[in-house]
């Protein structure tokens, strides 16, 4: 009979809470079996989909044979990483479902309704625009701002969007009426300032880059940006009810540990932050080779992403701020970046008027969409993974995949789950 060796292993989550003591796992144990053992562990009453990480790679063979790819050594205790999938897949875009003229200069930041209904796009012209998804059309045109509008972002509710310029200032608008709430706020230096906002107090300065800060994300964006509303496209019946359903998720995604912000700059670096545990700053992120545009945890948190004038995009452990690896591909400068809602798939626009949507798991380009016909600088993917809005020139385009209904399914022993890309999941 063929002796099959042990090695000791840990399971942690990502924040590095111990799932148990450490155990001894026979070395031709796999992704499978351990989906098994975490489930057991977890007592998880309906079995759910599991992902493991050695040192930030993905584990997809048996033990044994990491082992001996990696020349680990089975003397000291391995650490395993587990991180809970998400029980629906996104395909990637691949065509053009619609294109969406009106603003007057280049559109420079775009943004989904937490729903998924509505878009939101600033531009050159100094105007934020609300448009309808279904019928393509404008609802509102907001002008307010001195400069060019360069980022959009909704509430959870859907019911308050904020814009920031050039110029360094803030405004809120409602976006049922398309008019102003409240006066601009303003700033321009190198610090990222957090408030308390109930009162609107200054609770805390974020010091360290040394230029411009141009993006910050998160590692809660996801479920901020959402609130109530996910993949199901569930209808709530009544505000408190959705306040509830989002104070969940948002527990339930932030866990034990604190929350995460990460800063890109125009000095080429980011910071990981955790804000509401020190104004010092975690780990000091460096490689880029010229100003860092844009900053993304992925929805499950577990990665960070950034995107680079300097041509590249770079994926990063979103718990510990280490490199993780570079997509390489663009020949322009990078603008934005757009996670998928299973955090599986990442999006990139550039100068060289290219979309590409890369692979986290095989850290390769999963799709190439030349032929846009200018430079793409705003990207979103909306929550519901069904559509990605990019700009293109003057214009916006919206696309989708081919195929939305194609099924998946996660084997896991006895266990399967079926799904589809619609957003729609049987168990």
């Amino acid at each position: 009979m063929e002796t099959v060796n042990n090695v000791m292993c840990q399971l942690t989550d990502r924040e590095g809470t111990a799932l148990e003591a450490p155990l001894y796992l026979p070395q031709d144990a796999g992704p499978q079996q351990l989906q098994q053992i975490v489930n057991e562990l977890l007592r998880n009453e309906e079995k759910l989909p599991y992902s493991f990480y050695i040192s930030d790679q993905e584990l997809l063979v048996p033990l044994e044979t990491y082992l001996q790819k990696n020349k680990v050594s089975v003397e000291k205790v391995l650490s395993i990483v587990y991180q809970p999938q998400a029980v629906f897949r996104i395909r990637p875009v691949n065509r053009c479902s619609a294109t969406i003229a009106g603003h007057k200069e280049p559109v420079l930041s775009v943004a989904f309704s937490p729903d998924g209904r509505h878009l939101a796009s600033g531009s050159g012209d100094i105007s934020v625009r609300l448009w309808d998804l279904n019928t393509q059309t404008p609802l509102f045109t907001c002008r307010g701002h001195k400069n060019w509008v360069l980022c959009i972002a909704w509430s959870p509710d859907g019911k308050h969007l904020v814009s920031g310029s050039k110029a360094g200032e803030l405004q809120c608008w409602d976006p049922q009426k398309g008019k102003p709430s409240g006066s601009p706020l303003c700033s321009k230096d190198c610090t990222i300032k957090v408030w308390e906002t109930s009162q609107g107090k200054l609770i805390r300065e974020l010091k360290g880059h040394g230029n411009w800060v141009n993006s910050m994300s998160l590692s809660t964006d996801y479920v901020l940006r959402t609130g109530a509303f996910d993949h199901t496209g569930k209808v709530y019946s009544s505000p408190e009810e959705m306040k509830k359903v989002a104070l969940e998720r948002y527990n339930k995604m932030k866990g034990n540990g604190p929350e995460r912000l990460v800063s890109g700059s125009d000095d080429f670096t980011l910071f990981l932050w955790e804000p509401a545990v020190s104004k010092h700053h975690k780990t000091h992120m460096t490689g880029h080779q010229k100003l860092v545009n844009h900053v993304y945890f992925s929805p499950d948190g577990q990665w960070v992403a950034s995107a680079s004038f300097d041509g590249s995009v770079k994926l990063w452990n979103g718990v510990t701020g280490n490199f993780v690896a570079a997509f390489r591909g663009h020949v322009g400068c990078v603008y934005q970046i757009s996670w998928s809602a299973d955090s599986r798939l990442l999006l990139s626009g550039s100068e060289d008027s290219t979309l590409k949507v890369w692979d986290i798991r095989t850290r390769k380009l999963k799709q190439d969409l030349p032929g846009h016909a200018d430079e793409v600088y705003a990207i979103d993917w909306s929550p519901d993974g069904e559509k990605v809005v990019l700009e293109e020139g003057w214009g916006i385009e919206v696309m989708d995949g081919l195929d939305l209904a194609e099924e998946y399914m996660v084997e896991m022993s006895n266990h399967t789950i079926f799904g589809n890309f619609n957003g729609q999941q049987t168990m």
